[in-house]
């Protein structure tokens, strides 16, 4: 849908740069990637890709995370300034004026080749058409008037080639220029055949390519945009429809509601609606699962919900009779014990699955059919005791009685359910009590309420917010820290707020002695120095259970020459600056660095690596740590020359005045 797309993207020349002064190194911008397209690719496959973004210039690599996907740039595609594009235009009707003039046996043109001169250019008739094409094409680049959005302002083709053995699932796709390393963006590896989209539709109004199942499709949505695809579908089939929209952009600063809401809707041959869908309960990518009536044609419609179109408003749809997971339970399970999983879903090839979970931490469950894997589900293991929930436990008369430590695993199995668990506890005692539902996918939006004995509310809490849940927009788990006021028995009341229910509403519900703990995330996760020189690297502590120690952090197996200084968090604050120095030598490679924190709790040292992050705008105001697979480091340029000794000594000498007479 962009311009590029139907450009034939071969080894082009590179865009004319007349009169743009070059920038030393160190006054270069970092380079920009808003989107790329596709945002993936079939294992085996190889294809041109359009990225877009700003500060651009020198762009020479493409870097994947992960084995058996490369890229190569093809051309880098500027817009033009006013001069740059008089000057086009002056050379292009000197040219065309020399043709005119030369017989078409002759294999010279002569031609004036400035504007407003009497130099003489002699080229070959086959050459000068070639140029006169390449001019045409930079100056019908719709963006060489003044874009809508200066951060995709310049664009560049790519050829990428994935091995037929790439592991298949999410990447990182960045580039690399002379001012060093971009931001990065979602790229995926597929099973599937995949389709992209063209553009311009020579009717607007007509139903769209036909695509056989499965497939995955690749496309945009521009102003005003609805875009359809035909298939032919056999009776009994259980289709889905799985978008990936927001899920590849997850934030878009100047947007609001600040990413592409994509909805996605399935129509018979005479265009009645069978099904729609513009999310998949909290999430905001669609997913439509439908059992199809007929044999016959049907098609698949995308647009966004409001009747926006961006070019950065990029998606993927996975059609087919194909495997997918909407709900598990239990949520998680004891780290080295067997937890027999319940699956629910559509094309599911089992109904159960074994899970034995050797660390504690989030987990990810798949399943395949026909060799075609399910999207990943959350899963999280823990070191703490676990039972289940067991009903009728709805009102402190029939509360479920638990000791604490205990994590529960349950269900609010239909709307105005009300779960309740007592508990024996002294006083001074400090007791949490958490919710993971909404982070581990479930749709539950959570209210906790403690209670004593004789029914006097404690705490209460609705939404809690977790800076580690990057991509949540609604922190819908509820946390409560508390202190018992005497000894005696109480109560822990959980509910939905929005007064839902049902199998899918499952929940791990935490009760506990505080645990403190902490997670660290680093931001940028792509940095760039001058060789010799250092960055500064911010580091955000998300603190948990009231811990406040200093973290103190440090390379784990670094190259020689990379170096922290100021390498800690102190106690009690949340952020921290540093600097990373990098080695005096320049470096073409790419260096992925870890960064792990220590802090001391409760005698014991304990280690987490911490997760490189991209700090997001969205909507103009919100912020969010989003989660990177590696933090890359890009070494460039030579060091700055050291300053001779003398002038070194003269420049710290302060210059003095000389007096008046």
């Amino acid at each position: 849908m962009v311009f590029m797309k139907g450009w034939k993207l071969g080894a082009l020349a590179a865009v004319v740069m007349l009169g743009v002064a070059v920038s030393p190194l160190w006054a270069q911008r970092t380079p920009y990637i808003g989107y790329i397209y596709p945002a993936g690719g079939r294992q085996g496959a190889k294809f041109q890709a359009v990225l877009s973004g700003q500060y651009l210039d020198g762009l020479t690599n493409v870097v994947v995370t992960g084995s058996g996907v490369e890229g190569v740039v093809v051309e880098h595609i500027k817009p033009l300034n006013g001069r740059q594009i008089t000057l086009l235009r002056d050379r292009l009707r000197n040219m065309q004026q020399g043709l005119k003039e030369t017989p078409k046996t002759n294999a010279i043109v002569s031609f004036v080749s400035e504007y407003n001169t009497n130099v003489i250019e002699r080229l070959d008739r086959a050459a000068l058409e070639k140029e006169m094409e390449e001019i045409r094409r930079k100056l019908a680049n719709p963006k060489n008037q003044r874009p809508p959005n200066p951060q995709l302002a310049e664009d560049a083709a790519l050829r990428i080639s994935i091995a037929p053995d790439a592991p298949p699932g999410r990447r990182e796709l960045r580039v690399r220029t002379a001012a060093g390393l971009s931001n990065p963006v979602t790229f995926y590896v597929g099973e599937l055949p995949e389709h992209l989209e063209v553009e311009p539709k020579a009717n607007p109004t007509e139903l769209g390519a036909t695509v056989s199942l499965p497939v995955v499709i690749n496309g945009q949505i521009l102003p005003g945009d609805v875009d359809r695809y035909r298939f032919r579908g056999r009776r009994g089939e259980r289709l889905v429809l799985h978008v990936q929209a927001r899920d590849l952009i997850p934030y878009v600063a100047d947007a609001v509601p600040g990413w592409f809401q994509a909805t996605v809707a399935l129509y018979d041959s005479k265009g009645k609606e069978l099904q729609y869908a513009d999310d998949f309960r909290f999430n905001p990518d669609p997913v439509l699962y439908y059992e199809l009536p007929n044999d016959g044609e049907y098609v698949i419609e995308i647009k966004d919900a409001i009747y926006r179109g961006r070019e950065d408003f990029v998606y993927r749809i996975t059609a087919g009779a194909l495997p997918f997971i909407t709900s598990i339970y239990p949520l998680g399970g004891p780290v080295g014990q067997t937890t027999k999983v319940e699956l629910k879903g559509w094309n599911l090839p089992q109904t159960t699955l074994e899970v034995r979970p050797e660390a504690a931490g989030l987990q990810w469950l798949q399943v395949s059919r026909e060799k075609v894997q399910s999207p990943p589900v959350p899963f999280y293991a823990d070191n703490m005791s676990e039972t289940q929930d067991v009903e009728a436990n709805n009102s402190v008369r029939n509360a479920q009685k638990v000791t604490l430590p205990i994590i529960i695993n349950g269900r609010i199995n239909q709307p105005g359910d009300l779960d309740v668990f007592a508990f024996d506890g002294k006083a001074g005692e400090q007791v949490v009590a958490e919710i993971m539902a909404r982070r581990l996918n479930s749709p539950l939006d959570s209210l906790l309420r403690v209670t004593d004995a004789q029914g006097k509310q404690l705490a209460i809490n609705d939404d809690h917010e977790d800076k580690a849940s990057g991509l949540n927009t609604h922190h819908a788990d509820s946390f409560l820290l508390f202190t018992l006021p005497a000894d005696g028995r109480y109560y822990v009341q959980l509910s939905d707020t929005q007064q839902q229910g049902g199998p899918d509403h499952a929940y791990r519900l935490r009760l506990s002695a505080p645990q403190p703990d902490f997670e660290l995330r680093i931001v940028p996760a792509s940095l760039n120095s001058r060789a010799g020189s250092s960055v500064a690297v911010t580091v955000h502590a998300l603190r948990k259970d009231g811990f406040t120690n200093e973290i103190k952090l440090a390379l784990k197996d670094a190259p020689k020459g990379f170096a922290l200084s100021a390498s800690r968090v102190p106690p009690g604050t949340n952020m921290a600056r540093i600097n990373l120095t990098v080695p005096a030598a320049e470096n073409t490679n790419i260096v992925v660095l870890v960064i792990e924190g220590r802090a001391n709790i409760n005698g014991r040292e304990v280690t987490r690596v911490a997760v490189p992050a991209q700090d997001m705008m969205q909507a103009f105001y919100y912020r969010h740590l989003v989660p990177a697979q590696e933090l890359q480091v890009a070494v460039i340029g030579r060091p700055p020359p050291a300053r001779p000794a003398a002038a070194a000594k003269a420049s710290a000498s302060p210059a003095k005045t000389p007096a008046k007479k």
